[in-house]
């Protein structure tokens, strides 16, 4: 039997499609049923022949494709990070985004890719802070679907992640998130809502659990939240699938709303849920609504009947790249008196900082791409100013680990590591020796249950070497002829859960050389057996060679700064700082980088000082800095970015999509640690900058902030209208009583010297006194719009708010509301700089002037 097309066609809606492949489920033996419903692989789903169906893959994706990782020389075009996307505030370019990422998954084979993260930065230091959009759900919602539609659109389904209330990591397999109904519907919720109204084809149910006040489970298992909420109330058609490794219990996953276990073949399905379904626990309809699903998704994106959409047209992806980059940088200081990109070119340019040195492109974890080059800040001011005489000055290392021992390609002739499999007795199973090492042994078969490995690394620089091996449970390590580290454990899953793997640091070892010879590094380490990420053993060698130390390296790059006509401080955080797996436990700079910045500035005022981070950090000196730039992870194009900002080819257009905090201390939620295991949301609807406008907490850039390199004035609010027939202009008598959007016109004005791009945006408040109690923000965003204007001209912009933007949810209708009363228009270019006011009646009988 071969299926040419979905049973309800791909024009249908998804629930009529449903419904048809609900049929054709029935039809098929239980045994091939219960079988599509665990991954095959990491990334491949099954494939049943009879019905024309092949293997759905999927990939990893918030910063790219990232591909299946068959081929060891893979790569994939790099992306600027999702708060970065967020920073342009511009959704055109979110879905271009998604288009690009469209293209990149059919060049890899990739169906599904999990993307976007529409998780919120409820808190700073939250370890995937840099890989979710803003602190704002209205924000995240406009952008994160922006990336949805733009994959779904070229046929390449979106998974967004994770569902829900998964906002920071420490114990995240484990804690329960506590949130009551109001802060989930207005807040949590309300991104994947709007993914769903966009028609996302997937959602992914986050590792942690859930007290929702109606129940209390995994996610992975949560009916009232998958079943009732997302599928029934909601209305998602597509498929709910787990994260990796998250689905612990058979039955009531099955039951709970999961469709689709990963990674395969292993898990809690398969012949337990075949036996659950044979005794009748389970009933065949569940198995079949998720079989229909998973048929659906099929259909979509071309693995069934019909072929996938054709994909729309698309320019170079490093051009995207590069200018995404560049807009999402925000200028949080200016010099007003000698503009960066205002100045004549260069003769002498000194690069500073580590993150000049070794740009962090990305954030760890999950989301982790390998493109073919980086293209480093040196590289892109070579470009920019190729007659420019440039130095490059690191001022000091910031990672508390030593650097990975480049142990590929050298030029010795020997192997790169000597690899000696044993079984579980002990007893030899084969010998190899590789020409490369990264560090890792994957996809090891079952009967191997430890390896030797031998490495030979030749230390050339007189003086203290420092060595390691960073692993996990379970070795022996030997440097040098000195055992320096021995556990007796074995690690499993978990360490790839918490992302311990990724960057272990291991015992470091110093090794004094007075002239070049070899040193022998020897470990044994146990398989780590991970359930469906394989077996798999970790061995990250380190090795930080005899240098000058901070003091004179901060010193040299002071100098080097005295002698510039540009001088170019790059500081931000790194692979230790921000990654999946672990929260930060410090807002500051890693290292002596604020001290490296504020000596910079003590002999050059002048002096550009740009922050590679996801993430908040503390800026001590930025009010003394004249230009201050955040670039976020830029992706790939980094340094040709930076270059094109610097020389304002490209103006930085970045608007902050969370809050810069002046003090740690400020912090609304200064850590999520779950306390008896849980994670109480106590903050309730004041996520972020709703917390400082409550409290009247003075930041150090509001939420929005951004100046661009031209000015701005705001004329005059133009008008108010409404969708519903209502309407005025201008604000002056007239009647209008809000049951659908509402349209806000204003004029705004470039009075600067040069072309620019404003964000426009636009914050409500809540009528006073606030109607039954309702603790409702003090400010919250309401809409904003993107226009570009040439310098000295005016542009009428219409900023439109949806009626849901008003309405909050009463716990006790259990629905939405919309309180009748005067809700103020406040518009302007952060939430802390407001410009114009005016006011609408919900329910009464006048727009007001404010």
């Amino acid at each position: 039997m071969t299926i040419q097309s979905a049973p309800a066609g791909l024009g249908a809606s998804g629930r009529e499609a449903l419904d048809g492949y609900r049929d054709l489920a029935r039809s098929l033996p239980i045994e091939d049923r219960v079988r599509l419903l665990t991954g095959r692989t990491m990334w491949e789903l099954h494939a049943l022949p009879q019905l024309g169906l092949r293997a759905i893959v999927v990939s990893d994706g918030p910063v790219g494709v990232r591909g299946t990782g068959e081929d060891a020389d893979e790569t994939s075009a790099l992306f600027p990070t999702p708060s970065a996307i967020a920073a342009t505030w511009d959704r055109r370019l979110a879905i271009e985004t998604g288009r690009a990422f469209a293209h990149e998954a059919r060049s890899h084979g990739v169906d599904v890719v999990l993307a976007p993260q529409l998780n919120l930065q409820r808190t700073p230091v939250g370890g995937r802070h840099f890989e979710c959009y803003s602190e704002d759900p209205f924000l995240t919602g406009e952008i994160g679907t922006g990336v949805v539609e733009g994959l779904q659109r070229s046929g390449v389904a979106a998974c967004v992640k994770h569902f829900i209330a998964n906002d920071s990591e420490t114990d995240r397999t484990s804690y329960i998130s506590e949130v009551d109904a109001r802060t989930l519907r207005e807040v949590y919720l309300a991104p994947f809502e709007r993914a769903i109204g966009v028609g996302a084809w997937s959602f992914m149910a986050a590792y942690n659990r859930v007290d929702d006040g109606v129940e209390t489970g995994t996610m992975t298992a949560h009916r009232h939240l998958l079943v009732d909420l997302l599928k029934h109330e909601l209305g998602f058609d597509g498929v709910v699938v787990s994260d990796w490794a998250a689905t612990r219990l058979t039955e009531e996953s099955a039951l709970g709303g999961l469709d689709l276990v990963m990674p395969g073949p292993r898990g809690p399905w398969g012949d337990r849920l075949l036996d659950a379904v044979r005794a009748g626990r389970v009933p065949e309809g569940e198995i079949d609504d998720k079989v229909a699903r998973i048929l659906l998704l099929a259909s979509r994106v071309g693995a069934l009947g019909a072929a996938p959409l054709p994909l729309e047209p698309a320019g170079a992806a490093r051009d995207l790249i590069r200018s995404l980059a560049a807009r999402a940088t925000v200028v949080l200081r200016r010099d007003e008196r000698d503009p960066v990109w205002d100045r004549p070119a260069p003769a002498r340019i000194a690069l500073i900082g580590a993150n000049a040195v070794r740009p962090h492109v990305l954030g760890g974890g999950s989301s982790t791409v390998h493109p073919a080059h980086v293209v480093t800040p040196a590289e892109g001011l070579a470009a920019r100013w190729p007659d420019a005489e440039l130095t490059v000055h690191r001022g000091g290392d910031t990672r508390a680990l030593a650097p990975l021992l480049d142990l590929a390609g050298r030029s010795t002739g020997r192997p790169a590591v000597r690899v000696r499999r044993l079984d579980a007795a002990g007893r030899e199973l084969g010998v190899d020796e590789l020409a490369d090492w990264d560090g890792w042994l994957r996809d090891l078969p079952d009967e191997v249950d430890a390896v030797e490995l031998e490495f030979v690394a030749r230390l050339h620089e007189p003086g203290d070497h420092t060595l390691a091996v960073g692993t996990v449970a379970g070795h022996r390590v030997e440097i040098d002829g000195r055992v320096v580290a021995e556990d007796d454990g074995r690690a499993g899953v978990e360490v790839v859960l918490d992302s311990s793997v990724n960057n272990p640091a291991g015992v470091p070892v110093v090794v004094h050389v007075d002239e070049p010879r070899d040193v022998v590094i020897r470990s044994a380490h146990r398989v780590t057996r991970a359930g469906g990420y394989g077996n798999l053993v970790r061995a990250a060698v380190r090795h930080a060679v005899p240098g000058p130390g901070a003091e004179r390296e901060i010193a040299d790059a002071v100098a080097a700064a005295r002698a510039a006509d540009l001088v170019v401080v790059v500081v931000g955080t790194n692979e230790e700082s921000e990654s999946e797996g672990w929260d930060r436990e410090t807002l500051a700079l890693p290292g002596r980088q604020d001290e490296l910045v504020e000596r910079v500035l003590d002999a050059v005022p002048d002096a550009v000082i740009v922050v590679n981070a996801g993430a908040p950090v503390l800026l001590p000196w930025l009010d003394r800095a004249r230009t201050v730039l955040w670039a976020w992870f830029p992706g790939q194009e980094a340094g040709h970015a930076l270059a094109d900002v610097l020389a304002g080819a490209v103006e930085a257009s970045g608007r902050l999509p969370w809050t810069l905090p002046a003090r740690a201390e400020d912090v609304p939620v200064p850590d999520a640690v779950p306390v008896d295991g849980r994670v109480v949301y106590r903050d309730g609807v004041h996520v972020g900058y709703r917390a400082y406008e409550r409290d009247a907490i003075e930041p150090a850039a509001a939420f929005g902030a951004g100046l661009g390199w031209t000015d701005w004035r705001y004329d005059a609010v133009l008008g108010v209208e409404t969708h519903d027939g209502g309407g005025h202009g201008g604000g002056h008598g007239g009647g209008v009583v809000v049951e659908g959007d509402v349209d806000v016109d204003v004029l705004v004005t470039n009075t600067g010297q040069r072309d620019g791009r404003e964000v426009v945006q636009l914050y409500l408040e809540a009528p006073h006194p606030v109607p039954g109690d309702l603790d409702r923000p003090a400010r919250w965003l309401g809409g904003f719009a993107v226009v570009d204007v040439a310098a000295g001209e005016s542009r009428r912009v219409t900023v439109r708010v949806a009626r849901r933007r008003f309405e909050v949810w009463d716990p006790r209708l259990d629905d939405w509301a919309l309180p009748a009363g005067s809700y103020g228009i406040r518009l302007g270019r952060s939430v802390r700089d407001l410009r114009l006011g005016t006011a609408v009646r919900l329910g009464l009988d006048a727009v007001e002037e404010g």
